[in-house]
């Protein structure tokens, strides 16, 4: 009893028991962990501050040039006139002919230009592969770079071997097999004209074979086609079997009987009418469908169409001579022993023809079909036959 009695007084005098003082180290522990932990965040804040400091006066500026060049390209977007009206450096491209058909459709809207422009002659050449007539067109061109540009469409598998100093190196387009008679040669011919319309200064258009040859020089072709009111495509209403009896009625009503033309493949058109077949939807389909063998289409499509749209700037005739007097579904082929000068004489002595609605004895400025056995009779003597 005595024991407990002490036990209890000492509480009651403010003695802490023996327990409470053999606790008072524990207390004593998290105080120390406590003021520890806050020297740890103290220096935590210091270091934060430190490393903001040095992040935004020395680390930003190389994260900013990492940026910029990031973005380079956007430093290469035109900024000048110069970089609009740049042809292209290459022919060859990665566009199928929906893209570039629809990028070749691009018409400014004021029709002055802003700067000095040289017009220039698209000559395109649809062939199945090899030029034999090139070293004759190399004669026609020279000396004429900057009137002229040149585009050839052959068949993919095509591989031309021209040396680099040849007008002709560097021209070919990406093509696909066109066929004859059927609608991929028409598209063919429009993906001449369209990536010829890339070009902002090709002004006139003139579709060729590989067996055309030139009638004239140059500079007497750049003039009759530069001053010329009309663009020279074929267009007739041909009333027998071969005319108007190849249409098919399921083609109305966008085209009817009485708007079927037709007309020579070959032909020179200016550049509001080379667009116009560029972008062409309504007529296209059309002829797809249902101008088909014994209808063939690339006789008839552009005739017809540009009939429709523009008959007023067609001089419904053709710039290249063929001769079609043999007979048969193509016309005449002339090999060497025919390069004499009667036989040109006879071309450049034929049949008168309107020129601005004018009559003229100067009607073609090309011809067809030539063997490539002709090409050195051609060279020895295109002097004194087309003045080059």
């Amino acid at each position: 009893m005595q024991q407990r009695v002490g036990s209890f007084s000492s509480l009651e005098e403010g003695k802490e028991p023996i327990v409470r003082i053999i606790n008072q180290p524990n207390r004593a522990f998290p105080l120390r962990l406590l003021q520890f932990l806050l020297l740890l965040l103290g220096l935590a804040i210091v270091f934060s501050f430190l490393s903001l400091y040095a992040s935004r006066y020395l680390k930003v500026p190389n994260e900013i040039n990492v940026i910029q060049s990031r973005f380079q390209p956007c430093a290469q977007e035109p900024k000048n006139l110069e970089s609009w009206i740049r042809p292209p450096s290459k022919l060859l491209h990665h566009m199928n002919d929906s893209e570039l058909f629809w990028r070749a459709s691009f018409v400014p809207r004021i029709k002055n230009y802003p700067f000095k422009r040289s017009p220039k002659i698209a000559f395109m050449f649809l062939t199945r592969g090899p030029l034999p007539m090139a070293p004759l067109w190399e004669k026609f061109f020279n000396g004429n770079e900057k009137f002229y540009s040149i585009y050839v469409h052959s068949l993919p598998s095509y591989q031309p071997d021209f040396s680099p100093s040849s007008v002709f190196y560097g021209r070919q387009i990406p093509s696909q097999v066109a066929e004859w008679g059927m609608m991929s040669m028409c598209d063919a011919e429009r993906r001449l004209l369209a990536n010829a319309l890339l070009d902002i200064s090709n002004e006139w258009f003139v579709l060729l074979s590989e067996a055309c040859i030139p009638l004239q020089n140059f500079s007497i072709v750049y003039r009759y086609i530069s001053r010329s009111r009309f663009s020279f495509i074929g267009s007739f209403d041909e009333p027998g079997p071969y005319g108007r009896g190849r249409y098919n009625e399921k083609m109305s009503p966008e085209v009817n009987i009485t708007n079927w033309r037709k007309g020579s493949q070959w032909f020179e058109i200016n550049r509001k009418l080379a667009v116009d077949i560029v972008q062409d939807s309504v007529y296209y389909p059309k002829f797809e469908q249902f101008c088909r063998p014994a209808c063939y289409v690339d006789e008839h499509y552009f005739p017809t169409m540009l009939s429709i749209e523009s008959p007023h700037l067609l001089a419904n005739r053709s710039l290249t001579w063929v001769d079609w007097s043999r007979g048969g579904a193509h016309p005449a082929t002339f090999g060497k022993s025919d390069i004499t000068e009667m036989f040109f004489k006879k071309i450049f002595e034929g049949k008168p023809c309107l020129y601005n609605n004018q009559p003229t004895s100067l009607c073609f400025l090309f011809a067809r079909k030539f063997a490539p056995s002709a090409l050195d009779h051609l060279l020895q003597h295109s002097s004194k036959f087309f003045g080059f």
